[in-house]
């Protein structure tokens, strides 16, 4: 058994995001720790509210594309990704995010987000660019 499949049988596997077809014309799957970064990466892009029976999943980043692109935005960005992605994705443990002004962008904060996968103790990064008034 490789290292890929002990992996998706630890974290597990779903419908790849964006969802897409794969080459045998079914829905690609994705699975392991790939499938955690989708996962992560839909909480993060799903308003609260837009899940028709689950009215309470996803964040609410979308309410800061209106805020000024200050640490104090930053800081309650980093707080309401380290809330959402604590909630709704038991796979991973949140090490750390840090939230800074984009150096080739006045407009855009990059977030980083630093966790550990609960099941293997892998630790891994996802950076989040969003886009805010300058």
């Amino acid at each position: 058994m490789t290292i890929v499949q002990s992996d998706a049988r630890l974290i597990g596997r779903g419908v790849g995001f964006p969802p897409r077809i794969d080459a045998d014309g079914r829905f690609a799957w994705s699975e392991g720790a790939g499938n955690v970064r989708e996962s992560i990466r839909v909480i993060l892009s799903t308003e609260r509210k837009e899940r028709l029976r689950l009215d309470a999943f996803g964040s609410a980043l979308k309410s800061y594309l209106f805020e000024p692109n200050t640490p104090a935005t930053h800081r309650l960005i980093q707080e309401t990704i380290t809330r959402a992605v604590g909630r709704w994705e038991p796979r991973v443990r949140v090490m750390s995010v840090r939230v800074a002004r984009d150096a080739d962008d006045p407009h855009g904060v990059i977030a980083s987000i630093n966790y550990r996968l609960v099941a293997t103790q892998v630790v891994d990064r996802i950076d989040l660019t969003l886009r805010l008034p300058e």
